[in-house]
């Protein structure tokens, strides 16, 4: 399993938006230049972390992105679902499948699936930003 690009850069996104602390919001322009990431990309991401209620736009000459929660209560598991969708290794790890019940591969789809999930969603923004230390990018 890998996390695609996407997943990636939303996490670079939530974080960059956390690192300016006190809220301030950040425009598009700004958390792109900071991330080395396009601002088309950019705009995209920010689109679907929004919907997922994860970050919040604000409108204006003073606009832009913020969290819309505290960094400690966003989870790197949220922003990967919001970016990516499913998780899981393989589908019928998060779904099942008919072959399931006598599927021999089933319990270790089932096995990754519950492992990676523990570990993005007990770290959150907050925990990324303190592994970072103070020149992380």
């Amino acid at each position: 399993m890998m996390i695609s690009t996407k997943g990636r850069y939303a996490l670079r996104l939530i974080l960059a938006l956390a690192q300016e602390g006190g809220g301030k919001p950040l425009s598009i322009r700004e958390i792109s230049k900071r991330q080395e990431i396009s601002e088309k990309y950019s705009e995209q991401i920010i689109l679907q972390l929004s919907r997922a209620g994860l970050v919040t736009g604000l409108r204006g000459a003073q606009g832009g992105y913020t969290l819309s929660r505290p960094a400690e209560q966003i989870t790197a598991g949220e922003v990967l679902r919001a970016a990516e969708g499913s998780i899981a290794p393989v589908e019928c790890a998060e779904i099942g499948c008919d072959h399931s019940e006598g599927c021999m591969t089933y319990g270790l789809w089932r096995r990754i699936k519950e492992a990676v999930d523990s570990v993005v969603d007990s770290t959150t923004v907050a925990d990324l930003l303190a592994d970072a230390g103070p020149h992380g990018r």
